[in-house]
């Protein structure tokens, strides 16, 4: 049987921000950090456009490992697991500093992938599980939000005091570092009494609601394919269109947008139910993945990176909850599942859109075949609900 969400007596603020940091570190920086970077490393002729796609794409494989290896965690092991994803994305962060290879620099994108999973299922494990903070995963996937923020301004910051590739991954290595030791203090702390869920945790969902486990895979997996391509080359198709916008601003404009979406898309998930709120989610997020395409204004990208950024981690604080409401009826980790179908969309994103845009010298079928994907993942809940 599921286990129980936990209510406790003490407010879960401080547990809550703790596992924000997590993934903050983990995702924000481990993972969006190169978006920014991309741009950076291709003017320095570090990489090419195709290098860095299969950078990505090794970052998604080594992220699709990490949530396989994370379905056998359990509650007692995940903070030790948290505190390893933040050590070995900050080792990671730093070890581009030292120019590798293009063979290191994808295996290290590849090690970062996995301690980005490990971040997620971890501290989502955590927080969620063995804390029993339930209320708390709006402020907990806020971080993703905003450690992509933070990290694209010290790259902001680090391009105007004059600083090159190698310095800007070593200036995220150390921040990630300094970040990982507010949030380690919290991660030994015991989990509090257990107490049966309230009847608004037990009867929270509008009847009809509930989604299957594997459609929900299935869900994830066509999300994760449809945010990727924007999540991956916004900044570089902003420098190649429109070269005196600050490409940096609009990316963080992206993680910005991501930190109150979690609190909105929560809400909305509590008001409406699962199915209806993903609907909702995956439908604002296709038109902000569109909107490059249909026109290359500086309103199209600001809008895109608003609409995709404020929708992209909505589907994953509506998406885990759900699961975990579902979680009883499958005998495998749902959440870790999960991680790893949308580890897989991401995969196939990048290499997609590397072939597209080879073939074409254009971003426009990458983007409207992320947009489509995106359609279809809101679609299974329509056909299904009606079926």
């Amino acid at each position: 049987m599921d286990t129980p969400f936990v209510r406790t007596r003490r407010a879960p603020v401080l547990e809550s921000l703790a596992g924000a940091v997590i993934l903050a570190v983990g995702m924000g920086f481990g993972r969006f950090s190169f978006t920014g970077m991309y741009p950076v490393m291709v003017k320095e002729a570090v990489m090419t456009v195709s290098v860095g796609s299969l950078a990505a794409s090794a970052n998604y494989a080594g992220y699709l490992l990490g949530a396989l290896a994370m379905s056998r965690v359990g509650e007692r092991h995940a903070a030790a697991a948290s505190r390893i994803a933040m050590a070995g994305t900050a080792i990671c962060l730093a070890a581009l500093a030292f120019h590798p290879s293009v063979s290191m620099l994808l295996a290290t994108r590849f090690v970062a992938g996995i301690m980005s999973a490990i971040a997620l299922v971890a501290a989502s494990v955590w927080l969620l599980h063995a804390m029993g903070h339930h209320h708390g995963a709006p402020i907990l996937f806020a971080g993703v939000g905003a450690g992509i923020a933070i990290s694209a301004e010290l790259i902001a910051f680090g391009k105007a005091g004059g600083l090159g590739s190698s310095s800007l991954w070593l200036l995220l290595g150390v921040v990630s570092a300094g970040l990982s030791a507010l949030a380690w203090p919290k991660l030994a702390q015991r989990p509090a009494r257990r107490e049966a869920p309230s009847p608004d945790v037990q009867q929270g969902q509008p009847h009809g609601s509930a989604i299957a486990p594997w459609l929900l895979v299935a869900i994830y997996c066509l999300a994760g394919f449809g945010y990727i391509v924007t999540a991956t080359y916004l900044p570089l198709l902003i420098k190649a269109s429109l070269p005196r916008i600050d490409a940096l601003q609009v990316w963080a404009a992206f993680g910005v947008a991501a930190v109150p979406s979690c609190f909105a898309w929560h809400a909305l998930h509590e008001r409406l139910g699962s199915r209806a709120a993903i609907v909702a989610n995956l439908v604002a997020q296709a038109i902000g993945v569109v909107l490059p395409a249909i026109g290359r204004t500086p309103l199209a990208f600001f809008a895109s990176a608003v609409l995709v950024g404020g929708t992209f981690v909505g589907t994953v604080t509506i998406v885990m909850p759900a699961a975990k409401r579902v979680a009883h009826a499958v005998k495998f980790n749902l959440m870790a599942a999960l991680t790893a179908a949308y580890g897989l969309g991401q995969i196939l994103g990048p290499l997609l859109s590397d072939r597209l845009i080879a073939r074409t010298h254009s971003f426009d079928q990458p983007l409207l075949a992320a947009g489509i994907s995106l359609v279809a993942a809101a679609s299974l809940c329509i056909v299904r609900r009606s079926a």
